[in-house]
């Protein structure tokens, strides 16, 4: 269970999330498809090669990891000796849980933390470089130090790729007489409480998709 919850479920929910909250926000798509038409075309799908070429999916997938995690914690740990983070005492011990929510939509750290904005997760004058981790937990992906995920490389490729090849290879819009997807998250997972629901259309030559 934990086995599928890892290398299925959340990498299904991250890219299902991102695209989402980008089908409120038609731009995104249409950034994200110019990319993918710059750098891998249209006469073959993408692949993991091209996963270092694609900063701002990259980021859309970043955006995705802080704003809505798989779960509302951290993994239990318990400290081992007392110690102090941040003036507040920690008593050896003590179980220790850190809150996902309250780091990736802290206002303090992050501005206007509510609104999916891949933008701010692209870095540089080339904008090339997105680390999918967050090793200054500013956000809890996969966590980190020796403690952290031994998957997270393979969880990120699997969400990127899978985010890439709906967007590469269909052409998305909201289903009639609807204005704007539903957001609404489960209490307890944070999972989408109703499984995204919009209208895909083949956007590459037929032969591509047999590939």
């Amino acid at each position: 269970m934990d086995l599928q919850l890892a290398t299925v479920d959340n990498p299904f929910n991250s890219a299902e999330w991102a695209l989402s909250e980008m089908l409120n926000q038609p731009d995104m798509l249409t950034k994200a498809q110019e990319e993918l038409n710059r750098v891998v075309g249209i006469h073959m799908l993408v692949q993991e090669s091209h996963i270092p070429h694609l900063p701002y999916i990259k980021a859309c997938v970043r955006e995705s990891l802080r704003l809505h995690p798989a779960a509302p914690f951290n993994l239990p740990h318990v400290s081992c000796a007392d110690a102090i983070v941040a003036g507040y005492f920690i008593p050896e011990g003590s179980s220790v849980l850190l809150s996902r929510l309250d780091l990736g939509r802290n206002p303090k750290v992050w501005e206007n933390p509510f609104r999916f904005d891949p933008k701010r997760h692209l870095n540089g004058p080339a904008n090339e470089h997105v680390d999918l981790g967050e090793h200054e937990l500013r956000f809890i992906s996969f966590s980190t130090g020796r403690r952290g995920c031994p998957g997270g490389t393979l969880g990120t490729n699997i969400t990127v790729m899978l985010l890439a090849r709906l967007l590469q290879g269909f052409t998305w819009s909201m289903p009639p007489k609807v204005d704007e997807i539903d957001l609404t998250e489960q209490a307890q997972s944070l999972f989408k409480l109703n499984a995204l629901y919009a209208h895909a259309k083949p956007r590459l030559p037929a032969a591509v998709y047999l590939i």
